[in-house]
């Protein structure tokens, strides 16, 4: 079992009953997420999460978020700026009667053989997968998406876990790049689609009607093929923005770096992504790849 601290802004939305809102949206703020966000909002149960993707028009990422469902509100969780957050959503709700609140609570993650059997020893709680309960001032919630294996959010005020067990940031960046989780800014970019990362079945639905982003989502998935693939690759001295060369063209890109291991996360065109095939790097550094998400 291990936990890390996880550095996140958190904004509460809430709102009123819609007056004239879509079939089967009844609140504002639902409609407001469901139309801006890349999951399906308005099909999520009382006490769920989802993972979700902010897009601009041209499908690019613009943000990620965790989205709970609490009892007729929504938390998210994102690496964005909060003012960023609040400013942006504020100026696209328009007259919706839709808020925003920002909250400062401490976001623990615990994951790891045995974080169930402590959760429950801990909270008296026990949750299916993409669950959400309180727990006095605490939410808790089961979500193994943000590192592929069973984990809890912990959000909340004076929940203490054992020290021996914390990881550092370096040592939590460690093991999402191992295990190919993109990250904002690093594989969710410009330039690159999130369907390249292998995010469609986590964080898109294709059939829940028009967001921000759709068009241009749906035209790279119907066209087939992807021509790059999010993969990990093995080598030593790997910087992020590297790029990786074949009969003198770039065929790929560095977007992460583990900084305690020689592992690094980047894209490669898919004609040339075979596991277990080396490459020269734009630095002269030797790149082999592991595996592809």
């Amino acid at each position: 079992m291990k936990w890390v601290e996880l550095k996140r802004s958190k904004v509460r939305v809430y709102g009123k009953a819609g007056r004239v809102l879509p079939k089967g949206m009844a609140e504002e703020h639902t409609a407001f997420l469901h139309n801006l966000l890349t999951n399906d909002i308005k099909g999520m149960k009382e006490n769920t999460l989802t993972y979700n993707l902010w897009l601009k028009q041209n499908g690019f990422p613009l943000g990620e978020f965790f989205v709970y469902k609490l009892e007729g509100e929504y938390l998210l969780d994102t690496p964005l700026e909060t003012e960023f957050v609040l400013q942006e959503f504020n100026r696209l709700r328009l007259s919706m009667r839709v808020y925003f609140e920002p909250l400062q609570v401490r976001h623990l993650f615990l994951f790891g053989e045995g974080a169930g059997h402590f959760v429950r020893s801990l909270f008296g709680v026990e949750l299916e997968e993409g669950e959400v309960k309180r727990s006095g001032p605490n939410l808790i919630a089961r979500n193994s998406l943000r590192l592929g294996e069973e984990g809890y959010d912990l959000i909340g005020e004076g929940i203490s876990l054992p020290e021996e067990d914390r990881l550092t940031e370096q040592e939590y960046e460690d093991i999402r790049v191992e295990r190919m989780v993109p990250k904002l800014g690093k594989e969710l970019r410009e330039g690159f689609s999130p369907l390249e990362a292998c995010l469609l079945e986590r964080a898109i639905s294709l059939n829940k009607g028009c967001y921000v982003g759709q068009e241009a989502i749906a035209r790279v998935h119907y066209r087939g093929r992807l021509p790059r693939v999010l993969a990990l690759f093995e080598g030593r001295d790997l910087a992020e923005g590297e790029r990786l060369r074949a009969e003198d063209k770039d065929i790929g890109l560095i977007t992460s770096v583990s900084a305690l291991r020689p592992l690094a996360l980047g894209y490669i065109l898919r004609a040339k992504a075979e596991e277990g095939a080396e490459f020269t790097t734009d630095r002269h550094n030797r790149a082999r790849l592991l595996r592809l998400c």
